[in-house]
């Protein structure tokens, strides 16, 4: 079928590209950069010029396409509102162009936040409704769409989609780990963080396209959950820096922004998302990744 995708050249998007592809998929991607448009254009992918602000090309993205995925998001951490408010708008003008066709619009959302002292499920429903919520409330937005005729799929991501090239949450935590000469991990560290490599998501968003029945909640979690301390120690042994706990009250200074999501547990299961799609994760773990080097940053050459 020929897809539009959102988001089709950033972390998880382009992974995601490349599976669908390789299913035999036609692909159009929309593109921000000239940059973008070629990556895309080398893959055999079609390109659809636009970003996220560009309702119109998206809005023609879907009407010409026979699925959508969105993908993108403005991550603007420093200004949440005007993130959720792109997501919002965006996840708007997709479910009104596909309205009435029974086509299939997957979006990515997250598993952070869906439950409090256990692992979030599948069957946990997102509490995060209209535009003042987190993500605009985008996941029941999208899946108010089926009520008018649309397979609306929602794609839970783990905190850390990880692998080399990340430039995500766990690269932020390194990268303060380096600045500050020490890697800590909030409190106890006894909270975790679900998580998944990033091709194994990717395969989740190609088979859940081909599988996932309208209103399915799909879980890319291949880790349940991994400690802030074991995080934190694995990227002390990738950088070379001694670890140590960062007491609450100082989370905030010694970490940033990030220090909220740092100190939360944000634990989930797949159980279900793998039995309705075949899928077992494949791909290294993220303590594996950390040990491999995927976050370390290189040794200058020498001559």
């Amino acid at each position: 079928m020929h897809v539009f995708v959102t988001g089709a050249t950033g972390w998880i998007g382009s992974a995601s590209v490349d599976e669908l592809l390789a299913a035999g998929h036609e692909v159009t991607g929309l593109a921000r950069s000239d940059a973008s448009a070629s990556s895309l254009e080398a893959k055999g992918a079609h390109v659809r010029r636009g970003d996220l602000d560009d309702l119109e090309s998206i809005r023609a993205g879907a009407e010409t396409a026979d699925a959508v995925i969105h993908l993108a998001n403005k991550h603007d951490f420093d200004n949440p509102g005007v993130s959720d408010a792109a997501e919002r708008a965006a996840v708007q003008t997709i479910g009104d162009a596909l309205a009435g066709t029974a086509r299939p619009f997957l979006l990515a959302s997250g598993v952070a936040g869906l439950a409090q002292g256990r692992p979030a499920t599948e069957d946990d429903a997102s509490s995060a409704h209209g535009p003042k919520s987190p993500r605009g409330g985008s996941e029941n937005l999208a899946l108010e769409f089926i009520g008018r005729g649309v397979r609306t799929v929602s794609v839970r991501f783990s905190p850390s989609v990880h692998g080399a090239g990340d430039h995500g949450f766990i690269a932020h935590l390194s990268a303060i780990a380096r600045a500050k000469g020490v890697s800590g991990y909030p409190g106890d560290g006894a909270n975790r963080w679900a998580a998944v490599h990033r091709s194994d998501a990717a395969r989740v968003v190609a088979l859940g396209l081909e599988k996932a029945p309208a209103g399915s909640l799909l879980h890319a979690v291949a880790e349940e959950g991994v400690s802030s301390r074991d995080i934190a120690e694995a990227i002390g042994r990738a950088n070379g820096l001694p670890t140590t706990s960062i007491a609450p009250d100082d989370v905030p200074d010694h970490y940033g922004w990030i220090g909220q999501f740092f100190s939360m547990d944000f634990a989930a299961t797949s159980h279900a998302t793998r039995e309705l799609l075949d899928w077992t994760p494949s791909g290294p773990g993220l303590i594996d990744d950390l040990d491999a080097g995927a976050y370390s940053v290189p040794e200058p050459a020498t001559t």
